[in-house]
């Protein structure tokens, strides 16, 4: 893709929420031709207030509906020429507490998105997932091709919308683009995701529950890096691929936790160590070569990022308070 004289007339799911928010902001300041139609079911992740400040953007529009909708998805998708699909449910707990919700979306919401698409003849589709879908590992990295072993519902939904991603390349030669993420993090992330949680806890004086030992590592990454991988993926990914994308930053939870404590200038009487979450994986980690071989790199430093972070949660309590009461 010429980025130079092309215009991407771009359909983004779930832009309401923390990542997809971020993605459409980053494209609308980067790229003054593209136009972005975001379709949200505004769910209680889906926050309007992620995008206030893009509203009035002329490039910019916004459509109330659901990705598992076919009448829904096929106005939009007559409209667009790329798809850079967000929206899923993405809580592990809530899909302990009920899989249904992920199955839906996480699936069926998939399957519908990429039928109207192979039906109108999208140019490009890029499948958001996550690096929950290849399960924990406690040496090593996970590669593009290693086998998926996913421990919760969460990650098993995300792990089939990721098959039948795929298949639809096969099958249909629909241009669909897999990427697979580690843990995000940065403004406008709803206050149940560990960091955010803990934040916005710390400044109301209590307490932040730490599953087991908290000694379960994740490797970390900006939320604007991911947006600018996925941006780079969209206009030099292969059609069929699977790029993994991290930001080289693995930390065990109680690490997180104390990091933040002390960016806080609170003590560590603060933390509370609560019973473990049920098949709680150890440890995810990423090889992220192929990207990095084509040219992405992830520009911000963890430390940097999660000062930045807390400063934003700091600065915007008129953002996090309504949603946490």
């Amino acid at each position: 893709m010429d980025r130079e004289v092309m215009t991407l007339n771009i359909l983004v799911t779930g832009g309401l929420g923390f990542i997809g928010s971020n993605f459409i902001r980053h494209m609308l300041e980067k790229y003054e031709d593209y136009r972005v139609i975001n379709l949200d079911m505004q769910t209680y992740a889906g926050n309007p207030d992620n995008l206030k400040d893009v509203e009035k953007n002329p490039n910019y529009s916004f459509v109330l509906g659901d990705i598992c909708d076919p009448s829904v998805v096929d106005k939009v998708m007559q409209k667009v020429d790329t798809v850079v699909h967000f929206a899923a449910e993405s809580h592990v707990d809530r899909s302990i507490e009920d899989a249904s919700a992920f199955v839906r979306t996480n699936v069926l919401g998939t399957f519908v998105l990429l039928e109207s698409a192979r039906k109108y003849k999208v140019g490009r589709f890029i499948h958001i997932s996550t690096d929950e879908v290849y399960g924990s590992r406690e040496r090593g990295s996970f590669k593009e091709k290693d086998r998926l072993t996913p421990s919760s519902p969460y990650s098993s939904s995300k792990a089939g919308s990721d098959l039948l991603a795929q298949s639809y390349y096969i099958t249909h030669k629909l241009p669909v683009v897999i990427t697979r993420c580690t843990n995000n993090f940065g403004p406008y992330q709803y206050p149940e995701k560990l960091i955010p949680l803990f934040i916005t806890n710390l400044l109301e004086n209590k307490k932040v529950p730490v599953y087991g030992s908290g000694k379960n590592v994740r490797d970390w990454i900006c939320v604007l890096d991911h947006c600018k991988a996925v941006d780079f993926v969209l206009h030099n990914g292969i059609p069929g691929e699977i790029y993994n994308i991290g930001g080289g930053a693995e930390r065990s939870n109680i690490d997180i936790t104390k990091k933040i404590i002390k960016i806080l200038g609170k003590d560590e009487s603060m933390i509370e160590y609560v019973v473990d979450r049920k098949g709680h994986d150890f440890r995810y980690s990423l090889n992220c070569t192929k990207l990095l071989k084509l040219g992405w790199v992830p520009e911000h430093g963890f430390n940097e990022a999660l000062e930045s972070t807390v400063r934003w949660y700091v600065e915007n309590r008129w953002w996090w308070e309504k949603l946490k009461h």
